[in-house]
């Protein structure tokens, strides 16, 4: 073994190593021969990334900066915005999902346990097309209250199950 220890460093000491080089090159190699095991992992295996789906909100002009926090009761006590599904639960059947609009003076757990003030139901193929719709809120009574937007998914059953994807927007309410 010694006779092949001492040949490879004769080898490195030809070529221009020392022993402090030859340490970076065991390492680079080592780095190397991960590297081609990680890639060669996803290209071999093709992982599926896993089922998602989203939900969002947007203001009037479809950006995500001008959402409203302050209405006056029987002025501006009504307001618009746009929410949005997104399904990338994969397969080539459209997945039937239900948005509940729901009003809480106390946000304390999600599913809000209160009647939903609107429900959207739909059906979205997986991709990247989203679901949107122009949602009217009306809150003409003085207070602080948070919109929730929840994310229901119909399963095999036929039943909608909370994907725990929702969307809050908290107002003001005043006089």
């Amino acid at each position: 073994m010694r006779i092949h220890s001492e040949r490879v460093t004769s080898i490195l000491r030809k070529i221009g190593l020392n022993d402090d080089k030859g340490y970076a090159v065991a390492i680079f190699l080592a780095l190397i021969i991960v590297a081609a095991v990680v890639a060669g992992y996803y290209l071999v295996l093709k992982p599926q990334p896993e089922p998602y789906s989203t939900i969002y909100l947007l203001d009037t002009q479809q950006k995500a900066v001008d959402y409203p926090v302050t209405l006056v009761v029987n002025q501006n006590s009504t307001f618009n915005i746009w929410i949005g599904v997104v399904n990338h639960m994969g397969g080539n059947v459209n997945q039937s999902f239900q948005v509940l609009v729901k009003i809480t003076p106390n946000l304390s757990d999600v599913p809000v346990n209160t009647e939903p003030i609107h429900t959207y139901n739909i059906s979205l193929a997986d991709g990247n097309t989203p679901w949107q719709t122009l949602a009217t809120i009306s809150q003409n009574q003085v207070g602080s209250y948070s919109i929730v937007f929840e994310l229901w998914l119909k399963n095999l059953a036929g039943v909608y199950e909370f994907t725990h994807n929702f969307a809050v927007l908290n107002i003001q309410v005043i006089s």
